[in-house]
């Protein structure tokens, strides 16, 4: 049974609710607190992650160079007069890049304690500054 309609009484008929799409304000500002908050918590680890390595990085290269030097001097007698000299005689294939700097040419050349040897007995960092356990970059 429907009811009997006046005139007077119209019938209610919803009205389509606008449609939106995209989001509000609100729900951008919540989305941009959170990237903001995990970008927080997560760039200070990168960066000390970064620095880790090149300070491991570091250490290796010493580590190799000073193996060289030793194996040039144990074969040839003599020590080298340049780190050039070592990729002349095909002890390395390139002399590597201090990390720190970011150069081949900012190695110090340590000369032998022998005062009668002459050449690079040791190599050390041209780095300023100190790595993460607070040893000096020259010192290791």
């Amino acid at each position: 049974m429907t009811p009997q309609m006046t005139p007077q009484m119209t019938p209610q008929v919803p009205r389509p609710r606008a449609v939106t799409l995209g989001f509000t304000l609100i729900e951008m500002l919540v989305v941009l607190a959170i990237v903001a908050l995990l970008l927080s918590v997560a760039t200070p680890r990168y960066f000390g992650s970064l620095e880790k390595g090149r300070e491991v990085a570091l250490q290796e290269n010493l580590r190799v160079l000073r193996v060289t030097l030793d194996k040039f001097h144990a074969d040839k007698g003599r020590y080298p007069e340049t780190l050039d000299e070592l990729v002349d005689e095909r002890y390395l294939r390139e002399v590597p890049l201090d990390p720190i700097t970011e150069s081949a040419t900012t190695w110090v050349l340590v000369p032998p304690k022998e005062p009668d040897q002459q050449g690079v007995a040791d190599v050390k960092s041209g780095a300023s500054g100190t790595a993460r356990d607070g040893r000096r970059f020259d010192a290791l």
